[in-house]
C-alpha cells in the first residue's frame, strides 16, 4: 500500500504525531520561521522614536488626560518657579518698604499685604519658598528611597537578608519618631534646609519598608517574575522591572504622604522655636506672625493665614499629582496612547 501524498508530506514527531511541512492542521508551518527570521532590524530613528513614545509621549498624555495631574502639577509647578526663578525676579523683603499691617488686596504693590515691620508678606513667601522645597525633596527622597530598597530587597531575598533588615525596621519603629527628630534637632542645630529635611525623614521610612516587603512577597511568585529568573535575567533587572515597576503607584501616594509629614513636622519645629530660624521659611513666618501680630484683629491675621494657605496648596498638589501617576503607571492606558502616537490601532 502506498502512501499518500499528505503522509509523504508529514513527518513523525516524539509524542506519537505528525508534522506537517506545508502547515496543515496540527503542523507548525516551517515560513513562520523563515518569516521571522527576515524581519529587519530596527534602525536608530525608530528606536529614538520608540522610546520618546513609551517614556515621554505617552505618560504626559495619560497625565493631560486627567485633571489631577493637571491640577497638581501646576500648583507645585507655580511653588518651584517661584522658589527658583522668583526669588530672582522678586526682590527681597525690607523693613518699612510699606504700611504696616496693610490688609490684602487693596494695593497692587503688596497684593497680600505686609506685617509689622511693613514687609511685603509676598515677598517673604516667595523667599521662603526654596527652603522648604528644599526640606521636601531632602526629607521625601530620603524616606521613600531608604523604604522602598529595604523593603524591596528584604521581600525578594528573604531569608537571612530579611531578618536583619526587619531587625533593623522594627528597631526604628519603637523609637517615638518626634522625640528623636526634637533630640537629633536640638543637639546639632541645623541651619541648612536640605539638612532639616534629612534629619525629618529619619523616622519616615520604617512603615513604608514594612508594607513594600509585603507587597513584594506577593509579586515575587507572580508567572511574569518567575519567567525572568527561568531567562536567566539579572536580579537588578527583575527588581526593576517587573518588581519595582509594579509598586510605582504605591510609591508614588507615599511619595506625597511623605512630603505632608515632612512639610507638617518642619513647620511645627520652626513655629516651636526648636529650630534655629537661619533663614526665611513658612514656619518661621507663622512664628513671627504668632509673636507680633494681634491674631484677634482681622486686619493682622492675614501675616499668618497666608503661610497656612501656601502649606495647604503645596500639600494638595502633592495628593493631586500622586493620584494622577496612579493612571501614568497603568500600563493599558500607556500602551492606548503608544498606539495612537504611532498611528497605529490601539493594542
Amino acid at each position: 500500500m502506498k502512501p499518500t501524498d499528505d503522509a509523504a508530506d508529514s513527518t513523525a514527531r516524539a509524542d506519537g504525531g505528525t508534522s506537517s511541512r506545508s502547515g496543515g492542521a496540527g503542523g507548525i508551518d516551517e515560513t513562520i520561521f523563515t518569516q521571522m527570521s527576515n524581519v529587519p532590524e530596527p534602525t536608530l530613528r525608530e528606536k529614538v522614536e520608540r522610546a520618546f513614545e513609551r517614556h515621554v509621549y505617552a505618560p504626559g498624555a495619560v497625565l493631560l488626560s486627567d485633571w489631577r495631574a493637571l491640577v497638581g502639577a501646576t500648583i507645585l509647578l507655580g511653588f518651584v518657579f517661584a522658589g527658583t526663578v522668583g526669588v530672582h525676579l522678586i526682590p527681597e523683603p525690607t523693613v518699612m518698604e510699606g504700611p504696616i499691617f496693610l490688609p490684602p488686596f487693596t494695593d497692587w504693590k503688596y497684593p497680600l499685604g505686609t506685617g509689622l515691620m511693613g514687609k511685603s508678606i509676598l515677598k517673604q513667601v516667595v523667599h521662603a519658598t526654596p527652603a522648604m522645597l528644599q526640606m521636601i525633596a531632602a526629607g521625601a527622597l530620603l524616606s521613600v528611597g531608604l523604604g522602598t530598597a529595604i523593603g524591596t530587597v528584604a521581600g525578594y531575598r528573604g531569608g537571612h537578608t530579611d531578618r536583619v533588615l526587619m531587625t533593623l525596621t522594627d528597631t526604628v519603629l519603637t523609637i517615638p519618631g518626634l522625640v528623636l527628630v526634637i533630640v537629633l534637632a536640638t543637639i546639632y542645630q541645623p541651619e541648612e534646609p536640605f539638612v532639616v529635611g534629612l534629619i525629618l525623614g529619619i523616622d519616615n521610612w520604617p512603615r513604608l519598608a514594612r508594607t513594600i516587603r509585603s507587597q513584594v512577597l506577593s509579586i515575587r511568585e507572580e508567572a511574569f517574575t518567575e519567567a525572568s529568573r527561568i531567562m536567566g535575567l539579572s536580579e537588578l533587572h527583575i527588581l526593576r522591572r517587573d518588581v519595582i515597576s509594579n509598586l510605582m503607584p504605591y510609591i508614588s501616594v507615599n511619595f506625597a504622604n511623605s512630603s505632608r509629614r515632612i512639610v507638617f513636622e518642619s513647620v511645627a519645629l520652626y513655629f516651636l522655636g526648636i529650630l534655629p530660624q537661619s533663614q526665611l521659611n513658612w514656619g518661621a513666618m507663622m512664628d513671627n506672625a504668632y509673636a507680633g501680630a494681634n491674631l484677634t484683629n482681622p486686619n493682622q491675621i492675614h501675616w499668618l493665614l497666608v503661610p497656612m494657605a501656601c502649606i495647604i496648596l503645596v500639600l494638595l498638589g502633592f495628593i493631586l499629582f500622586a493620584q494622577g501617576l496612579d493612571r501614568v503607571f497603568n500600563v493599558r492606558l500607556r500602551a492606548r496612547h503608544e498606539g495612537s502616537a504611532g498611528g497605529g490601532e490601539t493594542p
